[in-house]
């Protein structure tokens, strides 16, 4: 099944019916007063929130028109217990994110109850994973953890992407494109290292990602909201398990490191609480950092745009973590490849 003509068939289904559904929850979350202010645009305009919502339901689609084209037509049972771990592990994190997103990001759940109410995400991985004990870490390569590893190490890798996902967000398009190009590179990897079934759920999900782009970009007519880093997060980590591509999901998830490491660093020299990722927009949307210090990689990408080009605008930070991913990536593949 795992084809191009398979791929390209599903993904035009998953495509339109993610879109469709995109395009009717926008219209639903603005009646229903469900959305939020865009906090990098000076007029701050109100955009639909929760994007996450059809995407999760676009993705649970995608897996079970696979899962029904391979057992029914194809008779093949193959991968399809994994297939269905994948879904509910996806469908655990985007409720876990959509009650964050009721609560909203003044009031939402605290960083102990996050990591909590994440850990039955795992559990479906940890069920089908629970015979692998293997995984590969970088600079260490191969480590044998015996038993550690499903019942310690998926948990929290799990947890972990799951929630740090969310660091990088806050602009336009910003976390739709990122989690792209990290679940597009892992499906690369996953094509060459041959966990083709892998590769082909990866696509499609990067198509689902693409549909909601449209939507996301600047100017954004939704939010993804933490329904849908959580639900991203928690898949990068999945791929990352399931494809033993470890190594390579820690090495793209470099630039969240940093931010935690900023994050950290702000929490214990200010003592004054996370730091939000939003730049301060004046009346043309130019951006500038709201604080001295640089606490998040968002700010400093702002104040080394406002001196080197002259000046830093939603989309130009948006770019440059782009850029800096598919540098990441690129090298990835690379490694993998020699």
């Amino acid at each position: 099944m795992e084809n191009i003509l398979s791929l390209i068939g599903l993904g035009l289904i998953c495509f339109f019916f993610t879109y469709i559904l995109i395009f009717w929850w926008i219209k639903s979350a603005r009646q229903m007063k469900f959305v939020g202010r865009d906090m990098n645009k000076f007029n701050r305009p109100v955009v639909a929130e929760s994007g996450g919502l059809p995407v999760v339901f676009g993705i649970s689609f995608a897996l079970l028109l696979y899962i029904f084209v391979k057992v029914f037509y194809l008779k093949n049972t193959e991968h399809v217990i994994e297939s269905f771990a994948i879904l509910t592990s996806v469908l655990l994190a985007c409720l876990l994110g959509f009650i964050d997103d009721i609560l909203g990001w003044k009031i939402g759940l605290r960083i102990w109850q996050k990591v909590i109410f994440t850990f039955p995400v795992a559990i479906p991985l940890m069920v089908v994973d629970a015979g692998h004990s293997i995984a590969s870490i970088p600079f260490f390569g191969p480590v044998e953890f015996g038993l550690l590893y499903p019942l310690v190490i998926i948990p929290i890798a799990i947890i972990g992407a799951a929630n740090g996902f969310n660091m990088l967000a806050g602009y336009n398009g910003l976390e739709v494109s990122l989690g792209l190009i990290i679940l597009g590179t892992l499906s690369v990897v996953a094509a060459i290292t041959d966990n083709l079934w892998l590769a082909f759920i990866g696509a499609l999900i990067c198509v689902i990602l693409f549909a909601f782009l449209i939507f996301n970009w600047y100017p954004a007519k939704i939010f993804p909201g933490d329904s849908f880093t959580h639900s991203v997060g928690a898949l990068i980590a999945i791929f990352a398990i399931l494809g033993d591509m470890e190594k390579v999901a820690v090495f793209l998830f470099f630039p969240y490191f940093i931010d935690a490491f900023l994050q950290i660093k702000g929490l214990v020299v200010d003592r004054s609480g996370l730091v939000e990722a939003f730049g301060k927009p004046n009346e043309s949307d130019r951006l500038v950092t709201p604080r001295k210090k640089s606490y998040k990689v968002s700010h400093i990408i702002i104040k080394l745009l406002n001196k080197f080009k002259g000046s830093a605008y939603e989309k130009d930070v948006v770019w440059s973590f782009i850029s800096f991913e598919l540098f990441l990536a690129i090298i990835a593949v690379i490694i993998v490849l020699v």
